[in-house]
């Protein structure tokens, strides 16, 4: 006898460190520690990296990351200039 109950397909939760609000992973831009220490943005969400961390799709989230310093905390070392600049020009895309 088979269940009644329909499957739930499970839907991966990141936590935004600009917003500090939960969204489903694929609505999510990751950024990722490369061996080399650079901050970069992973469009792609599978380069490897020692550490990650997820942003909003949306330049005030990367904006208030910056500002607040949570990617220095997230990635417990400081980020370099041209990583910042980067980052906010990829996100400039975004509303």
């Amino acid at each position: 006898m088979k269940s009644s109950r329909a499957r739930v397909k499970h839907v991966p939760m990141r936590t935004c460190i600009g917003t500090q609000t939960q969204h489903p992973k694929r609505e999510m831009v990751r950024l990722v520690r490369t061996p080399e220490g650079r901050i970069v943005v992973d469009v792609s969400g599978k380069m490897s990296g020692s550490r990650g961390a997820y942003l909003s799709r949306s330049h005030a989230a990367a904006e208030s990351a910056v500002r607040n310093k949570r990617l220095e905390a997230e990635f417990e070392q400081p980020v370099a200039k041209e990583d910042v600049e980067a980052i906010l020009a990829y996100f400039s895309q975004y509303p």
